[in-house]
């Protein structure tokens, strides 16, 4: 597995090694120790599925208590994910990362605690699977707008008009407004 931080160094792209020959491929997704400690000693207690379709955007959402840091992979289609830093006390607060992540690279992204998440399907469809270093608490989740021009994501949306986003997506607080973190 390669490690590679992003331009907010606590994000890190992960990148199997992949074994392929003519009956498929082999490649380790995860392994607790190696992670530790080369990327962050912390503890997985939850593992999310989420399938969607072309033109869907899903968040930004965090949790501002039980904070979930989490590794996210593509095992079908393509998305563009985003994690926006809502961390007060860091030199990127309300800088974003987006990256491509894919079913037919293999790649993964980490995204700690701290971060709000959220990505737009590029693939006729596009599953996703995610690690989360604490559990779902409902009570706790914040959405943060998607579209905020202070945050100026660069969304590769194909026609606006396509996208399929959540009332409670659509209804996100820019950050100014936001709950962040210390």
């Amino acid at each position: 597995m390669k490690y590679t931080p992003m331009h907010i160094p606590d994000m890190v792209m992960m990148t199997p090694d992949v074994h392929s020959d003519e009956r498929g491929c082999f490649l380790e997704v995860f392994k607790d120790d190696v992670f530790r400690e080369k990327v962050a000693d912390v503890t997985f207690v939850q593992e999310n599925q989420s399938d969607s379709v072309k033109g869907t955007l899903r968040g930004l959402h965090y949790q501002i208590s039980r904070t979930q840091g989490k590794i996210i992979r593509v095992t079908s289609g393509v998305v563009f994910d985003v994690g926006v830093d809502l961390r007060k006390s860091s030199p990127f607060f309300g800088k974003w990362v987006g990256v491509t992540l894919s079913s037919e690279s293999k790649n993964m992204l980490w995204l700690p605690p701290g971060f709000a998440h959220g990505f737009y399907v590029m693939s006729e469809q596009a599953q996703l699977i995610y690690k989360c270093t604490d559990y779902y608490a409902p009570e706790h989740e914040r959405t943060l707008m998607w579209n905020d021009p202070e945050i100026g994501i660069k969304w590769p949306l194909s026609r606006e008009e396509m996208m399929l986003v959540s009332e409670k997506d659509k209804n996100g607080v820019k950050l100014k407004d936001a709950e962040v973190f210390s």
